[in-house]
């Protein structure tokens, strides 16, 4: 059970700390920290955490990143459901501690977007669903061959949470523009939820491309890394 609550704190910062800068500090009058800001905000989340939790539930924070690590050989089936749910759970968790913070200001409108994830007139460069499909699943395969040769038993030691932590940041350099990046189940619905509306009848993509992406990155590590690597 300790992994498993772990892995709800550790997506619970994650949201909060990812989806916060977004919502709060991304375009503060002044000292607002833009696009770059926010992408290092959810590289950092990741950073911190896996230095706080690997040794624990080995810092996940992302349905689909235990379903890559899954496929890839590195993580059993068994822990695969309990994982997604407490990560789902604490991505709402924290999407609620956000809504009480924001909703604290004069004129603050949920349906606005609440650094939720979205594509056609919900995108914030007007990207196509093809666009944003496409985005989506490249960023997490790409996400995923990072993480598993940066904890291959051959890669550098005690180096994995500045590669996976700064993937992650350039993710989001990238496809911000697109879908607002996702990348992670439970990262979009832990905002989307309190969103409602089209946030949520959008939710499907960001399940279904960040999970897609991730059985690819799988693939992919598997036949360049040889296989035969452990965690």
């Amino acid at each position: 059970m300790r992994k498993y609550v772990a892995e709800f704190f550790g997506t619970f910062w994650l949201v909060l700390g990812g989806c916060g800068s977004a919502v709060l500090a991304a375009a503060f009058p002044g000292l607002g920290i833009g696009l770059l800001g926010v992408s290092l905000a959810f590289g950092l989340t990741v950073l911190t955490m896996a230095f706080a939790i690997g040794h624990i539930s080995g810092c996940h924070l992302n349905p689909a990143v235990s379903l890559g690590l899954w496929a890839g050989g590195r993580f059993k089936a068994k822990d695969l459901f309990p994982y997604i749910l407490f990560q789902v759970l604490g991505g709402i968790a924290a999407g609620g501690v956000l809504f009480l913070i924001a909703s604290g200001k004069a004129g603050f409108d949920v349906s606005a977007g609440f650094a939720s994830n979205g594509y056609g007139a919900h995108s914030p460069g007007g990207y196509t669903l093809l666009a944003a499909l496409v985005t989506e699943v490249v960023m997490t395969m790409m996400f995923l061959v990072v993480i598993l040769g940066a904890t291959d038993n051959r890669a550098p030691k005690g180096l994995a949470p500045i590669a996976i932590g700064l993937c992650l940041t350039l993710i989001h350099l990238i496809s911000i523009p697109v879908t607002n990046t996702s990348v992670n189940p439970a990262r979009s619905t832990g905002v989307a939820l309190f969103v409602g509306g089209w946030a949520v009848e959008q939710l499907w993509l960001f399940w279904v491309a960040p999970l897609v992406g991730a059985m690819l990155g799988a693939v992919i590590y598997r036949f360049i890394g040889g296989g035969k690597d452990k965690m």
